[in-house]
């Protein structure tokens, strides 16, 4: 299949290729295309409903999106929108596009990056008539998708080493709780073990354990206050020292609120009598 100049016999067959001004209050509203689009943003931002997603893309973003994806651009009051668009098919051939993107519809940002060079050297390209330069748009194409994939692989593996990092992290803290739960505990001693911040702390923990670390550090507490309750004849004032409260009357409140019943009725409970 051939462009309106003649030059393309094989996929990626591209239709269209141009650098694009919108001019003020500018909009494509519910459109479908047929074909895949490639967006790119040199310049400004826009809306980019891509249903039932919303996307806001700004300069050096690239967006993807397939046949038969209902889909608008609508420009931001006071924001130019300066953009390349591509239109391309591979004809009746299948293409592994899901197995590149995963579903994505925003590849990446690409500002001063080969991808934008790329974008750039083949709308200009696409202008020119010529075999080779219809075989030079196609093997950019081509060397755009690979790219935009690569950038995908790359921030998901940046993505999953900085995850488990983080979660090596919050099994330190979680071993710390576990191995001085009975010694006064805040959340000072548990930043400078992971050198992370509070309110990170608290959020990345609760995500790998359901809880916070001090709601953590309390469960532990009362179940070891049980075991203690059962295992021996400690008071309650005893007991309350060896889980890490210095005062007997808070202990008291905090078992009766997390459990229900006091540590005395808790061990009356736990005695069978005839």
């Amino acid at each position: 299949m051939a462009n309106e100049n003649g030059y393309y016999f094989y996929p990626p067959y591209i239709t269209l290729a141009h650098l694009f001004h919108a001019p003020a209050g500018w909009a494509i509203r519910d459109r479908v295309m047929n074909q895949y689009v490639l967006q790119y943003v040199v310049d400004g931002a826009a809306e980019y409903p891509v249903e039932p997603y919303h996307y806001v893309t700004r300069k050096g973003d690239l967006l993807f999106h397939r046949p038969g994806e209902l889909h608008s651009i609508v420009t931001i009051p006071g924001e130019r929108y300066v953009c390349i668009s591509l239109v391309f098919h591979y004809g009746g051939e299948p293409f592994p596009f899901e197995q590149l993107f995963g579903g994505k519809h925003v590849l990446g940002n690409f500002v001063n990056q080969p991808v934008e060079r790329m974008l750039t050297q083949l709308v200009a390209l696409y202008k020119q008539p010529g075999l080779a330069e219809a075989m030079q748009c196609q093997g950019l194409l081509l060397n755009i998708l690979a790219g935009a994939a690569g950038h995908i692989q790359e921030t998901a593996a940046v993505e999953t080493d900085h995850g488990m990092r983080n979660r090596a992290k919050m099994v330190l803290i979680k071993n710390y709780l576990l191995e001085h739960y009975a010694e006064p505990v805040e959340h000072k001693q548990l930043e400078q073990i992971s050198g992370l911040s509070r309110n990170y702390i608290i959020s990345e923990f609760k995500q790998a354990f359901g809880m916070s670390p001090m709601q953590y550090l309390i469960w532990i507490r009362i179940n070891k206050a049980k075991e203690l309750a059962i295992q021996t004849n400690y008071s309650v004032s005893e007991i309350a020292g060896r889980v890490g409260y210095a005062d007997v009357h808070t202990f008291g409140k905090v078992f009766k609120k997390k459990t229900g019943v006091s540590l005395s009725r808790f061990c009356a409970a736990l005695v069978l009598t005839r």
